[in-house]
């Protein structure tokens, strides 16, 4: 076992005036199972990269240990190359015997290995990259997000497999997967950086109990400075009026009085002014006492949601469907039935490249929906649907309501592009509204003025979400929505949904989202299946 010493590790881009990182000290063990949390855009993986070398920094990193980092880059020209072939470039000191050996702790043939590496499709590129990772030695391993995009039988390999190892960061937004596999949490508050033992149920545990306990204290801190406060402007008038009486006062009118008592009148002043002095110098105890308190509080907003009722009760009927791109010998899938009626929320489940994103496209053509179409829809493979611009052809009965409205979430984000102002003028949208509700899912206002494509994936998905939120419709469908999006931020999602009960399909592979939002659970194999 080894230690990993970070200390006052501050980092910015270049060109940038705001640092990513500042002042961050934190001590680690290597043999430790870490969970690595926090809002988007505050710095995850630019720490990774950080401990990997690839960037120059201020401050600290002290360790004897080695590094290494998923998920490692595949350039659309090697492609055509098996993982074989493009090991030799990710980890040279490893041979295949020794990923062969981990491939079988996750659930693959050996051919996968010697397979094309654009033919695989996502859950199979992760699971050869994590054996891969594991192979070496003596290494402490970096991993970064490793369930975007898997369904949920690979998330539950790829848990399974993490769980049964030791010596990693892993960075992630699934509250099921780091409560399955870590042992410490690594968190990245607002203003702090934190190190606790446990997973990331008995931390947010921790987290809520301490928020609770800061704004308490806070309270406390307020009501004591707001007493202090008047009773030194109570001090403080006495003592003005005492000091102004000591001259122009009229015999007749106050016979009691003499010019011997204004010494008296002075000396009662200048006591009253020192209890002044004492009520200050309390107060400034008291509002040190209360800075910082709430630096780490996460306060998170309640998102507001506007739904249209539609006019009839069924919005989606399908029965026995069965869709087929044109071209293709096979159907994607054959015998769905389903329905989506008012105020129901289904979720679309099953494994990658079951149609579920077909079925999404079948029925935003079916709604006139074509521009959302523009878009790229991607298949189990990561490939672009649309590029052969394929019809996608309908068998059995797919009935959409007429005039239905929908407010459509891509789970691609890498046609944003420019900035949010063209994008709100291109998309119609109210431009101040749009911004509130960012700020309102934690975008900070120094983010507006960047070009989309500077953004996190996280802060991308974050831009399609608002716009679908702030676009009055009947129903909306959400394909793969939380990819990215921290976990602060489901949280937020989860409890907009359940406060609007909007009518809703999605495509989500979330396990604790899926369990608190969905209605009911459909599988383009089985129709119907909770």
């Amino acid at each position: 076992m080894a230690e990993i010493k970070v200390t006052d590790l501050t980092f910015a881009y270049e060109g940038t005036a705001e640092d990513v990182l500042e002042q961050i000290t934190f001590h680690i063990d290597t043999d430790w199972k870490l969970g690595l949390i926090g809002r988007n855009g505050k710095g995850k993986t630019t720490l990774l990269k950080l401990l990997m070398g690839e960037y120059e920094y201020q401050g600290s990193i002290v360790t004897s240990t080695h590094f290494d980092y998923f998920p490692y880059e595949v350039k659309a020209e090697e492609l055509s190359k098996s993982a074989d072939e493009l090991m030799e470039g990710w980890k040279p000191q490893v041979e295949s015997w020794q990923v062969l050996i981990q491939m079988n702790e996750v659930g693959m043939d050996a051919e996968f290995l010697y397979r094309p590496f654009g033919t695989l499709s996502h859950g199979e590129r992760t699971r050869i990259m994590l054996a891969v990772l594991f192979a070496g030695e003596n290494e402490f391993l970096l991993i970064d997000e490793p369930t975007n995009h898997l369904d949920a039988k690979a998330r539950e390999i790829v848990k399974k497999y993490l769980a049964s190892k030791k010596g990693f960061i892993l960075v992630s937004h699934d509250r099921d997967l780091l409560d399955a596999v870590c042992d410490h949490m690594l968190v990245m508050n607002r203003e702090t950086i934190e190190v606790q033992a446990g997973n990331f149920s008995s931390w947010w545990e921790n987290k809520e109990r301490n928020d609770r306990n800061a704004i308490a204290e806070n309270e406390k801190h307020m009501k004591e400075i707001g007493k202090l406060r008047a009773a030194a402007d109570r001090s403080s008038r006495w003592a003005e009026k005492s000091e102004n009486s000591k001259i122009g006062f009229d015999p007749l009118k106050e016979p009691e009085r003499n010019i011997s008592t204004r010494s008296y009148i002075g000396a009662k002043t200048k006591k009253m002014q020192a209890r002044v002095k004492s009520y200050e110098k309390r107060m400034d105890r008291e509002i040190e006492e209360k800075e910082g308190l709430l630096q780490d509080v996460e306060r998170v907003v309640n998102l507001k949601l506007e739904p249209m009722q539609y006019h009839k009760e069924v919005l989606i009927h399908a029965r026995d469907l069965a869709l087929r791109y044109e071209g293709a010998e096979d159907p994607v899938f054959t015998g769905l039935r389903f329905q989506v009626k008012r105020g129901d929320r289904v979720v679309l489940a099953g494994p990658n490249g079951c149609g579920k994103s077909s079925i999404i496209r079948a029925i935003l053509q079916k709604a006139g929906a074509g521009a959302d179409l523009e878009d790229p829809v991607r298949d189990s493979k990561g490939q672009d649907k649309n590029e052969s611009r394929a019809h996608l052809l309908t068998e059995g009965t797919l009935e959409v309501g007429s005039g239905l409205i929908v407010s459509y979430v891509n789970q691609d984000t890498s046609h944003l592009a420019g900035t949010l102002r063209n994008y709100c003028e291109k998309r119609g949208l109210r431009e101040s509204l749009f911004l509130a509700i960012l700020r309102q899912l934690d975008f900070d206002r120094e983010q507006f003025a960047k070009p989309m494509e500077d953004f996190s994936e996280g802060q991308k998905k974050k831009v399609l979400l608002a716009a679908s939120l702030i676009t009055p419709a009947h129903l909306y469908i959400w394909d793969e929505p939380l990819n990215y999006i921290d976990v602060f931020s489901r949280m937020q999602i989860e409890k907009l949904i359940l406060d609007f009960r909007p009518t809703m399909l999605l495509v989500e592979h979330d396990v604790r989202f899926r369990e608190k939002v969905a209605t009911e659970v459909v599988t383009p194999a089985g129709g119907l299946t909770e």
